[in-house]
């Protein structure tokens, strides 16, 4: 039909949306979590003081890199038949393997994984040799490679000997990156090494289900092979299946029991059936996100999603249990491994792509001899499995075989997984405590035998406590630049710096929010040491080096520097007692408030340490820190010595009321990268005034100073009833703020807390009602008070 004129020119009048060109273009998606490698391409992470054994076949391209720099390489190949030869990696040498047979005769760090790999592969050391690479004068990134000439095991070794506490000599990671000639599927994708020698391989096919019998003490690890693959686990005890009873593991059973939203490695770790018996411990788990709530995928879900006939787990099961004698069901409650799901403010069960990368797994104990079933979920209608189903390993290990508890722990998002280690004083403590919990990466005890947090508490204010900080990170900064990074790096000025001191302070992104606090140590004239909390402050650190051209080195030495601090008003009398310094040195005795000493135990042969008075307490106090393999003698010291003064162990728990009356302030809580150190309270740690040089910073945190938004105050709360981190702070109906720590103050006998309030109502004296439930349903009243609440100007630290 013809339009009529005066339409057919309107028509022509209106503007249409411009065609795009071509097809649609994929979502533009970053995926930090996952490998951001090439396929065919792998990465390993060889420990300081550690080695790594890697399977290489033929045309494989070989790249080791000296990460943070000085660190020597030692590279050691063998054949398929297990001779060792460095042809295979078309190299020639006759330099003996000395740093790899010292790893193996030590028995230290990795040495028995180590140990295991050679092993398995048949591999004999004998008259190995090996390729030097790196050492003195290497910069950081540098790098070496080479191309297999041939199939074979390289076996990649970082050698290091114990750091003296007053020196350097660090043992730091290298890198190991693999660029395969032939790229396999992902079905044929190289699993891990085992863990030890298995008893059972069963590889779970994508969209199928397995059965299999596990003897009690025996282990379970599920690995998921590729990544982001959720895989459904249900187990029964074995007896009550042989007495026509079928008790499968009980989510909503567990959940009460643990009261967690699943099993995690540690206390709270067991399955169990409906009868509350246990049937399984989680033991490793390098993932840490599961799910307990939903069935594993059954025929109605699928239905109801429009997918009539799609495979299910529930069928899976259904089919992998005949044998075992168990009823079939329409829907398995189960332990829904890497299936990644929340609840959120709306009471809406939701689901994501799994947390889970290649190789990632959880590891579990049988406690009873159990029939079990794992799956390889099929679900590709979602984001449960990152829309592409994968295969699922399963593999149990005798139970003669140790494994310690442990989860993952990550530096950055693309990091190398570590798992969960024991400090070197963990012995020591373990003696008093089975209460440890997981903090970056290490075991610490949370309270102690017969004591708790309230009894410890009261010991450090009026007698002496050990507790211990392994964990802060450590590292080690050195060169001709050395000063210059950390004037630049750091808000405190850190040329006014002698040797021997110490200094506290904040490290800024350019924004002026934080990114760590901590302690810079001057052992030398272009020699420090940073300590804080976040691995990350290292490669931070080397960063910004690398980026300016500074000739200056960054090499983190946790692992050679474990501490304990002993805190409290006796500290002084017990280590006087013990810690022998050269007359050249300051004596414990003369040692003031940040400042730090190197001495030994007892005498000149005794245990080398460095002692700085310095703690997060806000009592008298020192730190001593000392190599890993001097823990147990330095620690047995320490406790004879204050066992007359009445000398207790101190856990977080109590460590958290101390600090909080003190006003020391904590990542996560006080701070974060949004929160500049005004905001945090530790405005005094910003050299804006004496500090003529500039620093990473500066700019932003002149312009906050002079347009404060939030101010970090004290809190003392009417009535006995607990806040916490997170609780809403109000005036009327607005929320003007919330708390970011609080506790019961012993010594105040009130409950007090530490809140970021906006500065219109900061002021001493205003009146403020802490939110609970909804935050209008339920108000605790509350004032703000002078901060800090205890000892605000640092007398007892500085007696």
């Amino acid at each position: 039909m013809d339009l009529p004129v005066s339409l057919a020119a309107m028509l022509d009048t209106v503007e249409h949306p411009a065609v795009s060109a071509g097809p649609p273009r994929p979502s533009a998606i970053l995926r930090p979590g996952m490998p951001l490698l090439p396929r065919g391409t792998e990465r390993y992470k060889v420990p300081g003081g550690g080695a790594m054994v890697i399977a290489l076949r033929e045309g494989d391209a070989v790249e080791v890199i000296d990460v943070e720099g000085l660190q020597p390489c030692e590279l050691v190949t063998a054949d398929a038949a297990g001779k060792c030869d460095s042809g295979v990696i078309g190299q020639t040498s006759d330099t003996p393997a000395d740093g790899l047979r010292a790893l193996l005769a030590g028995r230290t760090g990795n040495a028995e994984t180590v140990r295991r790999g050679l092993e398995r592969r048949g591999i004999d050391l004998a008259g190995a040799t090996a390729v030097r690479l790196f050492g003195a004068g290497s910069p950081p990134g540098n790098t070496a490679e080479f191309t297999a000439a041939r199939d074979g095991v390289l076996i990649a070794c970082a050698p290091g000997t114990p750091m003296q506490v007053d020196a350097h000599d660090t043992s730091t990671p290298l890198r190991v990156m693999i660029r395969r000639a032939r790229i396999l599927p992902a079905a044929e994708t190289d699993l891990p090494d085992p863990l030890a020698d298995p008893l059972q391989d069963i590889r779970v096919h994508n969209a199928t289900a397995n059965g299999f019998f596990v003897r009690a003490g025996e282990y379970i690890q599920i690995i998921d092979v590729a990544g982001r693959q959720c895989t459904d686990f249900q187990c029964f005890d074995a007896r009550k299946l042989d007495k026509g009873l079928d008790r499968p593991l009980d989510a909503t059973t567990t959940r009460t029991l643990m009261a967690q939203g699943y099993p995690s490695p540690g206390l709270l770790s067991k399955g169990f059936d409906e009868d509350m018996t246990p049937l399984i411990e989680l033991v490793q788990d390098t993932c840490g996100r599961h799910d307990a709530f939903g069935l594993a995928c059954t025929a109605r879900y699928y239905d109801d999603a429009g997918y009539p006939g799609h495979v299910n787990c529930t069928d899976n099961f259904n089919g992998a249990l005949e044998e075992y004698g168990v009823r079939p069901r329409r829907g398995w409650m189960a332990l829904n491994y890497f299936y990644n799901t929340a609840i959120d403010e709306n009471n809406v069960l939701y689901l994501d792509e799994p947390w889970s990368r290649p190789g990632d797994y959880v590891l579990m104990r049988a406690l009873t001899d159990i029939v079990c079933v794992s799956s390889a979920c099929p679900d590709d209608t979602s984001a449960a499995n990152g829309w592409d189903p994968t295969d699922i390993h399963v593999r149990t290990y005798s139970d003669k075989e140790t494994f310690s508890r442990a989860i993952a722990f990550r530096m950055t998002p693309d990091a190398e997984p570590e798992l969960t280690r024991e400090t070197a004083f963990h012995e020591s403590f373990s003696a008093h405590t089975r209460s440890f919990t997981e903090y970056k990466g290490f075991w610490l005890p949370t309270h102690f035998n017969n004591d708790g947090a309230i009894e410890e508490y009261w010991a450090c204010r009026e007698r002496a406590v050990v507790m211990d900080l392994s964990p802060l990170r450590k590292f080690e900064v050195t060169g001709p630049d050395a000063e210059a990074l950390m004037q630049y790096t750091l808000t405190r000025n850190v040329r006014k710096l002698s040797v021997g001191q110490v200094v506290y302070s904040a490290m800024c992104y350019e924004h002026g929010g934080m990114l760590d606090d901590g302690t810079l140590f001057r052992l030398g004239d272009q020699n420090f040491r940073w300590i804080g909390g976040d691995e990350y402050g290292g490669q931070w650190l080397r960063e910004q080096a690398e980026e300016l051209g500074l000739n200056a080195w960054v090499r983190s030495s946790t692992d050679q520097l474990h501490n304990i601090a002993v805190q409290g008003p006796k500290s002084r009398d017990i280590l006087k007692e013990i810690i022998w310094t050269p007359p050249a040195h300051t004596s414990l005795e003369e040692l003031q408030w940040f400042r730090f000493t190197v001495g030994r135990i007892h005498e000149y042969e005794g245990a080398p340490v460095v002692v700085s008075r310095t703690g997060y307490t806000g009592e008298l106090g020192y730190e001593i820190w000392c190599h890993p393999k001097d823990a147990k003698a330095v620690f047995d010291a320490v406790w004879a010595a204050g066992e007359p003064h009445g000398l207790a162990c101190m856990g977080l728990d109590a460590l958290d009321m101390v600090r909080i009356e003190a006003g020391l302030i904590f990542y996560g809580a006080e701070f974060c990268d949004q929160t500049d150190p005004f905001e945090a309270g530790i405005g005094f740690s910003v050299a804006l005034k004496t500090k003529e040089d500039d620093f990473i910073g500066r700019d932003a945190l002149v312009r906050r100073k002079e347009h404060p938004s939030r101010r970090l105050v004290g809190l003392e709360i009417d009535g006995n009833e607990a806040v916490g981190h997170g609780d809403c702070v109000h005036i009327g109906r607005p929320q003007i703020g919330e708390v970011t720590s609080a506790t019961r103050s012993p010594i105040l006998k009130k409950n007090i807390a530490l809140a970021r309030l906006d500065v219109a109502h900061a002021e001493v004296g205003t009146e403020v009602e802490i939110g609970k439930l909804d935050g209008h349903q339920k108000r605790l009243p509350a004032r703000v008070v002078a901060f800090p609440h205890f000892d605000p100007t640092k007398s007892r630290a500085r007696s």
